[in-house]
């Protein structure tokens, strides 16, 4: 079967009359959005046990609202991708935005946990569509020279909601509630949507985005290796991180207070790793990501034996906060080389894998903590680091045989 294209390559001139402002400006409007989906997405988790009293359901109930979204956008990023692959991307960028808005509002007005739930399904829905455009977008909204940073500030929103829109939504529903920082979020989302019409050009669709090219992008040893080894490291790192306040309270004995030190410390040290991954990985892909995995590895392997000291968790945690921060534009761009004749497709790929991942880490994690220590988690997500460093040394050797 033929696969359609409404262009000669896979990443159209920008337009002559676009300035230099405008273009930064369109990249800025994409990571507002990511971080707005970022931050509705991790928001309940500072909120989870008041959102469950008001409905008077269990907190592993109320954890629904932190799987559900990962699943759903493992889904819906083939699937609305494909249904929309003819439409002006800049159009379904706009679409999803406003889909988020939504999600908030209803959140936020919600007289039952049944409607937090239907929320959260077009979050997840949200999270696929948007970030299966956005995350190969850099391209078509800055020149070609400028792709590599324009990517690593749009994957720059993914550390930034962790480290801003999560605290400062938690003080927020701490003061007036989890429906205010529901609603504040949807007015911000709003805001977002505005700027993003705004400043965003017109994206005719390079390439239909069908099943057809999906499979075929599959079938690429590239790609298969790029999938195995986010698999690895995102499963490693969210059935790790997820639980790492447990690990912090018990084992390292952290009050409230230190907690959030910690987890600013990490979050700050995954926006520096961000960008120094942004830079590393345009001219060593692999190497980059099999370095990100080795120290994920290492400083959770670790956390069990030096973790039991302040200086020696936070220590840890920095090493681990600059090591995760570079893996979304680790994961994008080896997914975006093996796929460059169709970066939309790479991009569903990568969004699936990664949001499937996350979810499935987050209740690896959790099943093992329920049954174990935090100790034993953090030995196993190292573990499984581990083996993607492994992986990527088998890649390269595979590569050099068929060279």
């Amino acid at each position: 079967m033929s696969t359609a294209t409404t262009a000669s390559s896979p990443h159209p001139a920008l337009p002559p009359d676009r300035s230099p402002l405008l273009s930064w400006l369109a990249v800025v409007s994409v990571t507002l959005g990511i971080f707005s989906i970022v931050t509705t997405e991790i928001l309940p988790i500072g909120l989870l046990t008041s959102i469950g009293s008001s409905f008077d359901v269990s907190d592993g109930t109320a954890g629904l609202m932190m799987t559900m979204p990962g699943f759903l956008a493992a889904v819906s990023a083939p699937l609305v991708t494909v249904a929309t692959g003819r439409i002006d991307r800049r159009l379904m960028l706009g679409v999803f935005v406003l889909l988020l808005a939504l999600a908030n509002v209803l959140a936020a007005v919600a007289t039952d946990y049944g409607t937090v739930l239907v929320s959260r399904v077009l979050v997840g829905v949200t999270i696929g569509g948007f970030w299966s455009i956005a995350a190969g977008l850099a391209g078509q909204l800055v020149p070609a020279r400028s792709a590599g940073r324009a990517t690593a500030v749009i994957f720059s929103a993914v550390p930034l909601g962790s480290v801003l829109g999560v605290p400062l939504g938690t003080y927020v529903g701490d003061a007036a509630g989890w429906r205010t920082a529901f609603l504040v979020m949807g007015g911000f989302t709003l805001a977002v949507l505005a700027l993003l019409l705004l400043v965003v050009p017109p994206l005719p669709a390079v390439r239909a985005t069908r099943l057809d090219v999906l499979g075929a992008t599959l079938r690429r040893a590239h790609t298969r290796l790029a999938l195995a080894m986010t698999f690895l490291v995102v499963l490693a790192h969210f059935g790790t991180y997820t639980y790492v306040t447990p690990f912090l309270e018990r084992v390292t004995g952290a009050g409230a207070g230190l907690v959030t030190v910690c987890l600013l410390v990490y979050g700050a040290a995954g926006i520096a790793g961000n960008f120094l991954g942004g830079s590393a990985v345009g001219r060593r892909p692999r190497a980059t990501f099999a370095v990100v995995a080795a120290m994920i590895a290492g400083a959770t392997l670790l956390l069990p034996l030096l973790g039991r000291w302040p200086v020696g968790a936070v220590a840890l945690l920095v090493v681990w906060g600059l090591a995760y921060g570079a893996v979304p534009v680790c994961s994008q761009t080896w997914f975006a080389k093996g796929s460059a004749d169709a970066p939309e497709a790479s991009s569903v790929l990568f969004t699936a894998s990664f949001q499937a991942t996350l979810s499935t880490g987050a209740l690896a994690g959790g099943a093992v903590l329920d049954h174990t220590s935090p100790s034993a988690v953090m030995l196993l997500g190292g573990t499984t680091a581990g083996l993607a460093v492994l992986v990527s040394g088998a890649g390269t050797r595979g590569a050099r045989k068929h060279a």
